[in-house]
């Protein structure tokens, strides 16, 4: 596929943000990174995650890296020398390592912390990437604030049960804080995964998500799919594990309805 470009001087940043843990928000950042990737868009991913998990999916063991976002959030580096080739065609990496548990807990006391990642992202070096992927750890605090303040659109991955819909309230709420403070044009959507369509409560939330949400969820939705965690226990993105899986069609269909916020 040729390589594609976007009428843009800085690449676009979407962040997968949510406060709960376990609602596909790394499935999704890898999914997605990946199918970008698969449409000639040179994209890197950034695991803001202390826990890796992008990055051990990726191939690479968050315990042997001697380099990682911390060091770019610290100011240690910069994303394009920090960055990793990964095994798919124009998709690369900047990985998480132990470190990043400090930059959780010390971050904030840097002054206008807020702005380091967008900054970086800024940098005449980042112009080659037209989309850059932020995974976002399941909290709340400096180093999701930091993504969203760098992001031109947030994603908010959520099931169709009742602890992942209560946890919107928060992440909503961060998302208009850093609206009002330090990203007044981050635009939001949510996206329903891990939708099983024999239960009939997810579809009875799905319409009340429609109902109060009416022009933030996403149209696509992304169904369960076994193959998903099989295709990181292999450490390959799920079009390439399972390209004709139900899950690699749902996301290939995501990347094309967001296509229109990142050609905008």
């Amino acid at each position: 596929m040729a390589n594609k470009t976007l009428s843009r001087t800085t690449p676009y940043v979407i962040a997968l943000c949510h406060q709960k843990g376990g609602v596909a928000k790394t499935t999704t950042a890898l999914a997605l990174a990946a199918c970008f990737a698969e449409q000639g868009l040179d994209t890197m991913l950034i695991d803001l995650d202390p826990q890796g998990n992008s990055t051990g999916a990726m191939g690479l063991n968050p315990l042997t890296m001697f380099h990682s976002a911390a060091d770019v959030l610290l100011g240690n580096g910069n994303l394009v020398g920090m960055s990793r080739e990964t095994g798919t065609t124009r998709l690369d990496i900047i990985p998480a390592n132990a470190d990043m548990l400090i930059v959780d807990r010390c971050l904030h006391l840097r002054s206008d912390f807020e702005y380091v990642l967008r900054d970086q992202l800024q940098k005449p070096g980042m112009a080659h990437y037209s989309l850059v992927l932020l995974d976002c750890p399941p909290a709340l605090g400096s180093l999701a604030t930091t993504a969203l303040t760098a992001s031109d659109l947030v994603i908010i991955p959520t099931q169709c049960e009742y602890f992942s819909m209560q946890a919107l309230k928060n992440t909503l709420k961060l998302v208009e804080t850093v609206r009002a403070k330090t990203n007044p044009a981050l635009t939001h959507r949510m996206l329903v995964t891990l939708f099983d369509e024999r239960i009939g409560l997810h579809h009875s939330s799905l319409k009340q998500l429609r109902k109060h949400f009416p022009r933030v969820v996403l149209k696509t939705i992304i169904g369960i799919d076994s193959k998903l965690r099989e295709s990181q226990l292999m450490q390959q993105p799920i079009t390439h594990y399972a390209t004709h899986s139900r899950a690699a069609r749902h996301y290939r269909q995501l990347t094309e309805e967001l296509l229109k916020y990142v050609q905008s």
